[in-house]
């Protein structure tokens, strides 16, 4: 028997320092002429639900954003790219993250995967980044696969059926993140939440979202891995 274990990218492996938000800021101005309410909050979505709720809000027609949506992924990546290339911004994994990868990744009954907002190319930008190989992720879920952040367990379930031939039990699951929206999203699974408090939400907010686990880093690989192992 294994165990799946789901990495969020942004705010749990890395920090972009904001690349991702001025890059999809850019491509909505370039798209609908607005960029979106600076107070707008990008963690724990999808990269095509930021897209559409952002624009609601702007005022902006559902048929004009369903139309332009893919163009404004196609812009994103573009400006994404050039974000994470030129050097202007510090992005980096958090500590202990790259401990973890490796423990999990070094284990025979773990599968190492992702589950994670980003639709798959920009998910292959922000790891290739920080000097993470994107294939040593096996089993994963973007924000290209459903737009439904809590859809995206399911899908990770199916593909880890599919990959291995192995049925898995829902506590079998785990999904490392840093948002209530990871802790919530493997619910209905039945998948357990590992939350970490590096990105915008402290220990305390967390907690009270019932996570399996909640830590303020992912620095202590022993700690991590013995409730991934409970």
């Amino acid at each position: 028997m294994k165990t799946l274990v789901l990495f969020d990218i942004d705010g749990t492996i890395l920090s972009s320092s904001g690349a991702g938000r001025a890059a999809m800021e850019r491509a909505l101005e370039q798209t609908f002429g607005v960029p979106g309410d600076p107070s707008y909050h990008y963690d724990g979505k999808t990269d095509k639900q930021i897209i559409r709720e952002s624009m609601r809000l702007a005022g902006v027609a559902d048929d004009v954003i369903e139309a332009n949506i893919d163009l404004v992924i196609e812009r994103y990546l573009e400006g994404l790219r050039g974000e994470l290339a030129d050097g202007k911004r510090s992005v980096a994994m958090y500590e202990g993250v790259a401990e973890l990868i490796d423990a999990v990744d070094a284990r025979d009954d773990m599968v190492l995967g992702l589950l994670t907002g980003n639709v798959e190319p920009g998910a292959r930008l922000k790891l290739s980044t920080v000097g993470l190989d994107f294939d040593r992720f096996v089993v994963n879920a973007f924000g290209s696969d459903h737009e439904t952040r809590g859809e995206l367990p399911s899908v990770a379930h199916r593909r880890m059926r599919e990959t291995f031939g192995v049925e898995l039990a829902g506590r079998d699951v785990i999904v490392i993140g840093d948002t209530p929206a990871d802790v919530q999203c493997g619910r209905a699974l039945g998948a357990r939440a590992i939350a970490v408090a590096t990105g915008r939400y402290s220990v305390e907010a967390l907690r009270e979202h019932e996570p399996y686990a909640v830590f303020p880093t992912l620095r202590d690989t022993n700690a991590v891995l013995e409730v991934i192992c409970a």
